[in-house]
C-alpha cells in the first residue's frame, strides 16, 4: 500500500523540478549591444556596466575572446 503514494510523491516532484528549469519566455531574456564609448581590453563587468550605465543601459559585461564589454538590457 505505500508503493502508489510513495510513487506519486516522487512524480510531483519531478514535474516540479522540471517546470522550474524551464524558462519562461521573454521575461528572462537579456539583449546585448557592444558598448561604443568603452575604450581597450574589458578585464572588469563592473567598469562594463558603469559605461553602460552612462549610455543608458543598465548593465554590460565582459565578454568573448578579445575581451570586448557588451551592455545588457531586457529584450
Amino acid at each position: 500500500m505505500g508503493a502508489p503514494p510513495l510513487r506519486l510523491l516522487v512524480l510531483v516532484v519531478l514535474l516540479v523540478l522540471i517546470c522550474e528549469e524551464v524558462p519562461g519566455g521573454a521575461e528572462g531574456r537579456l539583449c546585448e549591444s557592444q558598448s561604443h564609448r568603452f575604450k581597450g581590453t574589458c578585464t572588469n563587468d563592473r567598469n562594463c556596466a558603469l559605461v553602460c550605465h552612462s549610455e543608458g543601459f543598465p548593465g554590460g559585461h565582459c565578454r568573448g575572446f578579445w575581451r570586448k564589454c557588451y551592455c545588457t538590457r531586457p529584450c
